[in-house]
């Protein structure tokens, strides 16, 4: 790689059959291997042979629906999914170098359950776990647990200032689950266990320690019963659309996904991030922050479109996102992400429209074009997903207080 170029990050974004909800119709579709491990094994695969920085599985706790707020009883597109935890757990020990991101929706599940998953993963994967964060005010998904009234948002109500308050606590009562998570991670010092066979001690009490988290929606005491990750802290990601959402990845994340159109999106959105991010006191912290675009890649941009429209007839509608939609070549694709690269993005998270068409334009087109100028690595260099993006591997917050009875089990 040009040591003169600033280098791209890259990841992807894996969902179903594609991002497009036709997608499962193409020719080279598997949807009746959707439920099967060795689909996204696949993939990963893929996504690993590119030697991609990462890869996201999507998640959620309701079935997939056109219709953001709610179920819309649609039968021709796919619906039901795995859990993306232990998708990223069985797809663990079949990769080597690819960080593995599974979502987690954090309004309605408990982060000691989490934490003590994801630390398994980043176990299991040899460092390479991460976690993307994810808010629900969905009626549907609320009624699943019954603990809360259920809201019932909708994206043009977010004007109200009641719902946008409503929406604020949903992003504060996450930056405190992203805590509990970090602490809880670090719980164990690393040395807490001892292993020795002689003496009969196999860990050392006086190096796992109560959190005594108190906050408005978590009282937990721990430690965890998984020993720290080896990474010492998996990656904590989030997609964000807004200031509320910015602040969520400013104050508590590592990494966050942003959603622009332009490059001049692209400049606002990084600048009102890295204005939380002072406001909260981590101005020192890398936090990177990723550009999302659908991405529909061709050989020639005539053939991407015709595909595209194919596609969008098949499902009786334009294809539409939150993210931007790029249709093109790889070549293409390459000078949009450099453009947008300047505007201040670290790196780019992909959303395949459809897979494994698009995945493999990615891996077999696009980062080779990167590659030939100089803008992507042509091997991994780091065995952790910490170290593939340049984060250094944190210190136990109490390793510190060692000693202090206050903080010890």
């Amino acid at each position: 790689m040009s040591p003169s170029r600033t280098p791209l990050h890259l990841a992807v974004a894996l969902d179903g059959a594609g991002w497009h909800p036709a997608a499962w119709r193409e020719p080279d579709a598997r949807p009746s291997d959707l439920l099967t491990a060795g689909y996204w094994a696949g993939l990963v695969t893929e996504a690993e042979r590119g030697l991609l920085d990462f890869v996201t599985l999507e998640d959620a706790l309701a079935l997939q629906s056109s219709d953001p707020a709610g179920p819309d009883g649609r039968t021709d597109q796919v619906r039901g999914r795995l859990d993306a935890v232990l998708v990223a757990a069985r797809v663990a020990p079949l990769t080597r170098h690819i960080g593995l991101v599974p979502t987690a929706v954090v309004t309605h599940t408990e982060p000691f359950h989490l934490s003590k998953a994801v630390a398994t993963l980043d176990h299991v994967s040899g460092g390479r776990a991460g976690v993307r964060v994810k808010v629900s005010a969905r009626a549907d998904e609320t009624a699943h647990f019954g603990r809360r009234p259920a809201p019932g948002l909708r994206f043009d109500d977010l004007g109200d200032p009641a719902v946008h308050a409503l929406v604020t606590d949903l992003f504060d009562e996450a930056g405190d689950y992203v805590e509990v998570l970090r602490r809880l991670w670090d719980s164990w010092e690393d040395d807490a266990e001892i292993r020795d066979v002689a003496t009969g001690r196999f860990v050392d009490r006086d190096k796992l320690h109560h959190i005594d988290f108190e906050g408005a929606r978590f009282s937990v005491k721990g430690p965890s019963i998984t020993p720290r990750p080896p990474q010492g802290q998996p990656l904590v990601t989030a997609l964000a659309h807004d200031t509320v959402p910015y602040r969520l990845v400013a104050r508590s994340a590592d990494l966050g996904f942003v959603t622009p159109h332009d490059a001049a999106g692209a400049r606002a959105q990084v600048a009102a991030v890295r204005e939380e991010q002072a406001a909260a006191g981590r101005t020192g912290d890398t936090v990177h922050v990723f550009g999302d675009l659908v991405v529909f890649l061709d050989d020639t941009a005539q053939a991407a479109a015709d595909r595209r429209a194919r596609l969008d007839e098949r499902a009786g509608a334009a294809y539409t996102s939150d993210a931007h939609v790029f249709t093109g070549t790889p070549a293409g694709l390459a000078d949009l992400l450099q453009d947008w690269q300047r505007a201040g993005l670290t790196g780019f998270r992909l959303r395949p429209a459809a897979l494994p068409h698009d995945l493999e334009r990615i891996t077999r087109g696009l980062v080779p074009e990167l590659q030939r100028r100089g803008v992507f690595r042509t091997s991994y260099e780091a065995g952790t997903l910490r170290g593939l993006l340049g984060l250094p591997r944190p210190a136990n917050r109490y390793a510190t207080a060692a000693g202090a009875a206050a903080g010890t089990v």
